[in-house]
């Protein structure tokens, strides 16, 4: 049984465990993003990889994208990623709805946030990456926009496959899609970039929490190493304003951990296309 949300919701800024660095707040005001260094110990990133790994080892779940062999050449088979633990682990319920994340959500947002989905990417050696996309293109929060706190467990750098964020990307409508190159991502569609315009790594450390709204145009370098996975925890959230969210994302989840009620959002509607406007690279929605 969900509850009602209130009429309003009262943000509580002085009572978060954490204090945003005005550095952090800045840059995502300006560029849609921001990391929170260290927000969770090493002690915890051991525990996190050490549980991550008993549940990959314990079989086949509903959020398999591609089923599991562990003896499959095919590094995507044989560690795949799972989605939606929180709906079934308490410990990823657990860390989805943590008081730093919601207090760093909170304090870049200047809104409360509701919890949607959880995700664990082990990204072996050898492993794709996954071409530039904009999160809000899935999720199609409405009014507001989503969220991703993107966690580290492992030393995250260009060999192994890093995230990959477009500065200024944040404040960009959902852009039209085309096919991308499935031998590089191993999903099919991408946001096109103008040439001029070009995505940039962002290395992490066990440990730091990349948070981006849902408009910014990210993706993942491919795993070159042959020994090291770049495993990663990542809670979408949806800013308090929303009222929609598509139904993949239901239920939704106040950061207590309780049902709210949530309408589903439509799908389709117009996107952007990018347009050149005095020798700059603009987003237009066509009419």
């Amino acid at each position: 049984m969900f509850r009602r949300r209130p009429e309003t919701t009262v943000l509580r800024l002085e009572d978060s465990v954490v204090q945003v660095p005005d550095q952090a707040l800045q840059q995502f005001e300006v560029d849609g993003y921001a990391v929170a260094r260290d927000l969770f110990t090493t002690d915890e990133v051991d525990f996190y990889i050490d549980h991550c790994t008993r549940l990959r080892e314990a079989g086949l779940y509903a959020g398999d994208f591609s089923g599991v062999d562990p003896s499959d050449t095919d590094p995507l088979k044989a560690f795949p990623r799972v989605i939606h633990m929180h709906r079934w682990d308490d410990v990823s319920l657990k860390w989805m709805i943590d008081a730093r994340t919601a207090g760093w959500l909170e304090q870049l947002t200047g809104q409360p946030v509701y919890a949607v989905q959880t995700m664990l990417y082990f990204k072996p050696a050898g492993s794709p990456g996954q071409a530039l996309h904009q999160d809000q293109f899935y999720l199609k929060a409405k009014p507001g926009t989503c969220m991703a706190a993107w966690m580290a467990l492992d030393r995250c750098d260009e060999a192994n496959g890093c995230l990959q964020v477009l500065p200024r990307s944040g404040d960009l409508p959902v852009l039209c899609t085309e096919s991308a190159d499935i031998i590089q991502s191993f999903t099919d569609v991408t946001v096109p970039v103008p040439s001029q315009m070009e995505a940039i790594p962002i290395a992490l450390d066990p440990g730091d929490v990349l948070f981006f709204n849902g408009a910014v145009i990210h993706g993942s370098l491919p795993n070159t190493t042959t020994d090291r996975f770049r495993r990663s925890l990542i809670g979408h959230y949806v800013t308090g304003d929303a009222t929609e969210v598509s139904k993949f994302y239901k239920p939704v989840l106040d950061m207590a951990g309780q049902e709210v009620d949530f309408a589903e959002s439509p799908g389709g509607g117009p996107c952007g296309v990018w347009s050149d406007v005095n020798g700059q690279p603009t987003v237009k929605i066509p009419a």
